[in-house]
């Protein structure tokens, strides 16, 4: 069973596009998951100038990985550390609270998180 950030069972993130580390629209994690993608983030401008900054860019589209690109809006499953790096540098985007793996709390403050929380 997936379980997130509440203690409940883990909701999907994003099909549209398909999000998450194994492309399934969850933002769940594994051994071979290394940047332990498991917060879903609605994505802002602020947010992907803030990631290309740091050597992510998620706003070109990377086909040869069927990657569209990211637009202000969509949801992502984004990894843990950068959601952090974001909220430390005072951009860090909005997130589901249902959708978040609960592995995140290894690293992240739920309180953190719920004050960047929308509603389902």
């Amino acid at each position: 069973m997936r379980t997130n950030v509440l203690g409940q069972t883990l909701e999907p993130c994003c099909f549209e596009p398909t999000t998450g580390f194994y492309r399934d629209g969850y933002c769940r994690t594994g051994a071979d998951d290394t940047g332990l993608h498991t917060v879903c983030a609605v994505v802002t401008e602020t947010f992907l100038t803030f990631s290309k900054s740091r050597g992510n860019d998620l706003s070109t589209p990377r086909p040869e990985y069927e990657f569209p690109g990211l637009q202000e809006g969509d949801h992502w499953c984004l990894c843990v550390e950068r959601w952090q790096e974001a909220l430390e540098a005072g951009c860090a985007p909005k997130v589901i609270l249902e959708a978040c793996h609960i592995s995140a709390l290894e690293f992240v403050d739920l309180e953190d998180l719920k004050a960047h929380a929308v509603p389902r």
